[in-house]
């Protein structure tokens, strides 16, 4: 049923730095609701497996020592949703992870896996982007931070030096991010459940003390391009600008300027373009509401 050449297992980030340098053609696996897919379709027949899923270092969600928000690459979907430092600080995260799959994927898939394979559907990659998330890797010559924005490359591609070594080992939120922000994610699908994107929008908000004015907008879409992307014109169309329904509608239609859809079997270019610009506008609500803003 699964045809591979070898499997390694690693318990620690250095047993899987030293694997992944001994076997740099060898497959990353850590929960394997992708992988292990592939390989049984036959699309990764032959291949050789590095599984990391025994690192238990990698599990879990906390608040290191410069506040950021550090969530291990492998915790899993279903974790992350009922964590409490999620659910205080960054809700909308476990809102979207929570619309992976089934409860089976949810309890298996990993944060990691889900941004490492680099595919633009990811239901986890708007939020990410627009909370400004930064990768974390560790290779042979220690750990690497980068933006998310810079992580994803293109289609399927992420930027992780395999001759290094390197394995994706959190994903981080800085505190500058998270403060007094509130956001809000949808997913729009064929069907309401056990289905990929057509489209993902995440929006978030940092509102006057008054609750007036919009200090900081950030909105991220998944499968509006090649990569998950941010919107910044539609952003700059809300910066500063007052909370009201004339904003609304600004920021909506400036995301246009931005977002590269396509045709596929699942939509076509113009039903993604008209549909992001809607939820653009019902995610600005909604996250203006969870701040405390009036519309």
């Amino acid at each position: 049923m699964y045809d591979m050449k070898a499997l390694y297992e690693a318990f620690s980030v250095e047993e899987a730095v030293a694997l992944r340098l001994a076997h740099p053609e060898a497959k990353i696996i850590a929960g394997g609701s992708d992988v292990l897919v592939q390989m049984r379709e036959g699309r990764l027949a032959g291949m050789e497996l590095i599984s990391i899923y025994g690192i238990d270092a990698l599990r879990g969600v906390s608040i290191d020592e410069e506040e950021n928000i550090r969530i291990g690459s492998l915790t899993s979907f279903s974790h992350i949703t009922k964590d409490p430092i999620i659910q205080k600080y960054i809700n909308v995260l476990g809102e979207a992870v929570d619309q992976v799959g089934g409860p089976q994927i949810r309890n298996i898939g990993t944060i990691g896996g889900n941004t490492c394979n680099g595919v633009t559907s990811a239901d986890s990659a708007s939020t990410l982007h627009a909370w400004d998330a930064i990768v974390e890797l560790t290779g042979k010559n220690g750990v690497r931070r980068q933006s998310i924005r810079e992580f994803y490359i293109k289609a399927g591609t992420v930027d992780i030096r395999v001759e290094d070594g390197e394995i994706q080992t959190a994903i981080l939120i800085p505190k500058e991010s998270y403060e007094n922000c509130f956001g809000y994610y949808h997913k729009y699908a064929m069907r309401n459940a056990m289905d990929i994107a057509t489209t993902g929008c995440s929006v978030n908000v940092v509102l006057s003390e008054d609750k007036k004015t919009i200090v900081r907008a950030r909105i991220g879409y998944g499968v509006a391009g090649p990569i998950p992307m941010r919107a910044e014109s539609a952003e700059a169309a809300a910066n500063g600008q007052p909370v009201h329904m004339e904003t609304v509608e600004a920021f909506g239609n400036a995301v246009l300027n931005d977002i590269r859809p396509r045709d596929s079997w699942r939509a076509s270019k113009a039903f993604r373009e008209h549909i992001a610009v809607e939820m653009a506008k019902r995610c600005l609500i909604e996250a203006i509401l969870r701040a405390g803003g009036e519309l």
